[in-house]
């Protein structure tokens, strides 16, 4: 029994050493947005993960899980987000990649660029980052003019967007989409290692402003030191209990 809690009180300890270490040398947080957006035609279910890695490197990953989706008003178009109490607006090196997609009448759809085309989906008639003011950050799909490479949800067991009206199927000026997943990198120039992201909001459609505000959904590095330096206080004052009774004894 001795042995167990001494091996369990390491466990916890070296447990609580490795989530501080993740919580000062990187972060990473997943936000869920459900709901219906201002204006738009039906409900949307999407995630954003947003990593920071060493040297101020930002990572996003944004994913529509609208299956067969019916209007382009389901469709991510823009996400922002702020980094809590920093002041900084630069950055640099800003790449963008996901599975670019020509949906046809009838809800059949096409790779353009191969499986995988990295940085098609950035640049002219596609997404830009800009920083709207100190520590907040811009990714839109906008632009100044009708939006193409919007984030469609999963297709149908048929592989097909069945329920696809004219904004989607067929439709030239919003093609081509971006199948399920685009991931977005830059680096903020001078940010401090674990910053915290607040202010999370995706947009959907082709308007401005239909935003639906996001949920953090896992624990933040902090949370889970916290987690684990209690567990390792519990296994302390087993021990310390099972010492008292031999003494007793």
């Amino acid at each position: 029994m001795t042995n167990n809690l001494r091996r369990l009180t390491a466990s916890l300890g070296l447990f609580c050493l490795i989530a501080l270490g993740s919580a000062t040398a990187s972060r990473a947080d997943t936000f869920t947005f459900t709901g219906t957006p201002p204006g738009g035609s039906g409900p949307i279910s999407a995630t954003a993960d947003i990593t920071q890695g060493a040297g101020g490197l930002i990572t996003i990953t944004l994913t529509n899980n609208t299956a067969n989706i019916q209007d382009v008003s389901q469709a991510i178009t823009d996400f922002k987000f702020s980094i809590n109490g920093v002041s900084l607006t630069g950055f640099t090196g800003f790449t963008g990649s996901g599975r670019a997609i020509n949906v046809a009448s009838g809800g059949s759809f096409t790779e353009v660029g191969g499986t995988t085309a990295p940085d098609l989906i950035t640049g002219a008639g596609g997404w830009s980052l800009a920083s709207t003011g100190p520590g907040t950050f811009y990714l839109n799909a906008l632009g100044s003019g009708q939006p193409q490479f919007a984030i469609l949800g999963p297709p149908n067991g048929s592989n097909l967007y069945s329920n696809a009206n004219g904004s989607i199927a067929g439709n030239g000026p919003h093609n081509p989409f971006v199948d399920q997943t685009a991931t977005f990198s830059f680096t903020v120039t001078g940010l401090a290692p674990g910053a915290t992201f607040t202010n999370v909001i995706m947009s959907f459609g082709t308007v401005p402003g239909s935003d639906i505000p996001g949920s953090r959904s896992v624990p933040e590095p902090a949370s889970m030191v916290l987690l684990g330096t209690g567990l390792v206080s519990v296994a302390a004052g087993l021990r310390r209990r099972r010492k008292n009774k031999k003494e007793e004894l």
